[in-house]
């Protein structure tokens, strides 16, 4: 019986074709580990699995690695196979280890090089927040803003390293992109990267990518009327390409003017020039994307990577995922600037990962610095403000099988946040941290 899932997105970003046998295999291998032998149930539940990711993502759809093991899980759970899920989550946690521990420059989990990894968890583990019960005791021993000082320390000598970095390249580097996946806190770090730069006497110029989206209704749309602007080809290409190269020839352009609001833009409205002794200064969500500078040499371009690289794990001994670190963040942004409701960022969170997995994961390589966005401290306060929308999301979404995506990560976030003590008063939270871009009351302006 032919699928209509044909392919599927690896972790490193490459598209493969999809198999069904490799599903019950991975099935077999973990009831085998528990003492099953019936491989003919292996596949019937693969067969299942394969049936909730066509409702999901339908005809020509292509779900990621991690999306389709989400739904084994939910599958052998509900059919009952709670052993086997267990040796499966087990087997894959596994496997996710042992890619880490391979001496490859870049381990497979989003390209993000294992040494750095480690350096953020042995960071939480010097502070006591690596676990859920490690931030529960330092929340209620009152020692919460001590540990929020400490992070916004480490966080602003990443930043600082990284400009430093870029400066000891001048003048023949001309460009500094700050790059990352939504909600990595880019507007932040090139405010922070900015303001370092204008320390050490270097004149910059930024140039706000977000004006060149196309207007919304030229962006597909899927079945629920949602649109998908997650994709680099959401922008207009072409003409930033154009104007980073006028600028760095010393021309003047008239820059366009997109109102999120409205989904419309407005061509020809702000006029820049980029002055000799000046830096470029840009944060894209897709400034790794070639196409976006391919009239513009690579030795002129300094690219900054940010993530949310958190290291907490729950009562359960997983970590929390990187991507749900920002869809929190992206649920209080969106309300905010794209009248959106948390839900509805919820469920267009798929477009986000798919478009990260495909359009920024695979080229991390070429990145000049990394830094690290995530902040323990954030989570206990996130959670105060978002997690009464999980509840009702989970119980909404269970029996869509249109919607198992938003179904599993609601589930996801609800289990990895449940046992957090919630935090109200942000107060310690100073008004230029880059969480004060999410939750309001910066100093900076967005």
């Amino acid at each position: 019986m032919s699928s209509s899932i044909k392919q599927i997105v690896k972790r490193d970003g490459t598209t493969v074709s999809y198999d069904r046998d490799r599903i019950g295999t991975a099935i077999f291998k973990a009831a085998a580990a528990v003492g099953g032998s019936n491989r003919a149930e292996a596949d019937r539940l693969a067969l299942l699995v394969e049936k909730k990711l066509e409702g999901a993502y339908g005809s020509g759809g292509i779900p990621s690695v991690e999306e389709v093991q989400d739904i084994v899980e939910e599958v052998l759970i509900k059919e009952g196979h709670a052993k086997t899920a267990r040796a499966y989550i087990l087997y894959r946690h596994e496997r996710q280890m042992e890619r880490a521990q391979r001496a490859y420059k870049f381990e497979a989990t989003d390209n993000i090089p294992y040494k750095k990894i480690y350096e953020v968890l042995r960071w939480n583990m010097d502070h006591g927040c690596e676990t859920v019960e490690g931030l529960n005791e330092i929340i209620a021993s009152g020692q919460l803003p001590e540990l929020i000082a400490a992070c916004e320390e480490r966080y602003d000598l990443e930043v600082k390293a990284g400009a430093q970095k870029f400066i000891e390249r001048l003048p023949d580097v001309r460009v500094f992109f700050i790059a990352g996946p939504s909600s990595s806190s880019k507007t932040t770090t090139t405010i922070k990267v900015s303001e370092k730069l204008a320390e050490s006497g270097r004149e910059f110029l930024a140039l706000n990518i977000d004006h060149y989206f196309f207007n919304l209704e030229q962006h597909p749309r899927d079945e629920f009327g949602d649109y998908d602007y997650e994709t680099p080809h959401a922008l207009d290409l072409k003409l930033i390409d154009r104007h980073i190269a006028d600028l760095l020839a010393g021309k003047t352009i008239k820059t366009p003017h997109y109102d999120f609001k409205t989904g419309k833009r407005q061509l020809d409205v702000y006029e820049m020039k980029l002055a000799p002794n000046q830096v470029l200064l840009i944060d894209s969500l897709h400034g790794l994307y070639g196409e976006m500078t391919e009239s513009t040499p690579n030795d002129k371009k300094f690219k900054l990577y940010i993530e949310t690289l958190g290291q907490v794990r729950n009562h359960e001994g997983l970590f929390m995922r990187w991507a749900d670190n920002r869809l929190l963040r992206r649920m209080i942004r969106d309300s905010w600037h794209r009248n959106l409701q948390p839900e509805q960022t919820l469920t267009h969170w798929h477009y986000v990962r798919r478009s990260e997995l495909r359009n920024i994961i695979p080229f991390i390589g070429s990145v000049d610095y990394l830094v690290n966005s995530a902040m323990p401290f954030e989570l206990p306060i996130l959670k105060a403000r978002l997690f009464k929308y999980f509840p009702p999301a989970m119980e909404k979404f269970k029996n869509d099988a249109k919607r198992q995506d938003a179904y599993v990560r609601a589930k996801r976030v609800y289990e990895t946040l449940k046992d957090l003590t919630p935090v109200e008063d942000d107060s310690p939270v100073p008004k230029t941290s880059l969480l004060r871009e999410f939750i309001g009351g910066s100093t900076y302006k967005y």
